[in-house]
């Protein structure tokens, strides 16, 4: 879709999407690196389990963010790159791709402890073991990867690591071997999450209607039912291809546009969403970021002023 979009536009749309592209990337990285340092600035935040899978998701669509940017560069700035270059970052592109969903299904996760089970909640949910959570995400991210080089390796010469090729996950992974365990790694995947998902917000459900006080349970379920929005946001990924086959035999001429429409919409906005879907609803962390910026530009002002 990469290489269809680079040769049907010319110099100025290349250039305007480009620059639209970049733009996008870099504003939502701003947001997101204000979240981080907040979340770093504040050792309040940095014990609870809850803010800790947050900025997990926050720093992956950081990194995933970079990645998919330079691979739209790519396809227009360097039309060929080496194989084991792009393996990387496809890979990388990939893994926290994979990442994204099973994060969400982490958070969902500790609300229904904290909700449906908050005596245990403390014991459960310490930072270490939150951690260690998160080391296993990566470790499960990593093994469809993994899998991917190892089928790479077991049907492709060694001379196809030195090769050039347009750098599309579709021209790293070309093998029949490829397409079914990528469709069979996210099946399973998807369908994991989505049970967890449902689970947890249906015991969360049950629990708020015979709360005494169900302000903090009616909270948590709207906050697994933004998990389930974000990780359809996510999920429009997959159906970007099929996207892309049934509209452009209806509008030709505009293949470019469509192909830059979709990666708008299945890539940039849901990493534009997150911080303002979480960050910006949750009070205490917004209320932890206006002070700690609000003091920063204080200083600011009053050292040039001493000066």
């Amino acid at each position: 879709m990469n290489s269809t979009v680079r040769i049907v536009d010319n110099y100025e749309e290349a250039l305007a999407k480009n620059i639209v592209i970049v733009c996008l990337g870099f504003i939502i990285n701003v947001i997101n690196g204000m979240l981080v340092v907040t979340f770093f600035s504040n050792t309040m935040l940095s014990r609870d389990s809850r803010y800790i899978l947050y900025i997990h998701l926050v720093i992956n669509d950081m990194l995933m963010i970079c990645v998919t940017v330079i691979l739209y560069v790519l396809s227009y700035v360097s039309p060929l790159v080496n194989v084991s270059w792009c393996c990387i970052l496809v890979v990388l592109s990939s893994t926290t791709f994979m990442i994204t969903p099973l994060n969400l299904a982490g958070m969902a996760i500790e609300r229904f402890i904290a909700i449906c089970k908050p005596l245990h909640h403390s014991q459960i949910c310490t930072p270490q073991r939150t951690y260690i959570f998160i080391c296993l995400l990566w470790v499960l991210g990593a093994i469809h990867c993994l899998a991917d080089i190892i089928i790479l390796l077991l049907t492709q010469p060694i001379s196809f690591f030195s090769s050039f090729v347009p750098c599309y996950i579709t021209y790293v992974f070309p093998s029949k071997a490829h397409q079914e365990h990528t469709t069979a790694s996210q099946v399973i995947y998807m369908s994991l999450v989505w049970i967890i998902l449902i689970y947890t917000y249906c015991r969360v459900l049950f629990t708020a209607r015979k709360a005494v006080s169900k302000g903090s349970a009616n909270k948590a379920q709207s906050t697994i039912l933004l998990h389930g929005v974000q990780l359809l946001l996510c999920m429009l990924s997959y159906i970007a291809p099929f996207m892309y086959i049934i509209i452009t035999p209806v509008f030709p001429q505009h293949r470019a546009n469509i192909g830059f429409c979709i990666y708008l919409l299945t890539i940039i906005m849901p990493r534009l969403l997150s911080p303002l879907i979480y960050g910006v609803r949750d009070q205490k962390f917004m209320k932890q970021m206006k002070e700690y910026f609000t003091c920063k530009v204080i200083n600011v002002k009053i050292v040039p002023s001493k000066l």
